[in-house]
């Protein structure tokens, strides 16, 4: 939740500091209006084309990190858990 926040709030600080000019009028002008829907919908597809390559990136990620750790990787990408100690019953 932190970094989403992070990222709206660079997200609007840009496209505000790009897009409006004039901060006579408590209401935005029409230009300024879509050059603040053009700059976030820009900012949004990149946000989630990254999100798409990083998703896509991280199963692989896990697989390598459990490799140099020399743990087999379960099912969900993260190591197996050890198998467990025999008990004085069995020899």
């Amino acid at each position: 939740l932190r970094d989403f926040l992070l990222v709206y709030n660079r997200m609007t600080e840009l496209c505000f500091r790009h897009c409006v000019c004039n901060l006579n009028y408590r209401l935005l002008t029409g230009r300024e209006e879509s050059c603040l829907d053009s700059c976030a919908a820009r900012l949004v597809r990149a946000n989630h084309r990254l999100m798409g390559a990083y998703v896509g990136l991280v199963p692989a990620m896990l697989q390598r990190r459990a490799a140099e750790y020399g743990a087999p990787a379960g099912p969900s990408g993260l190591p197996a858990s050890p198998e467990p100690a025999p008990g004085p019953a069995e020899s």
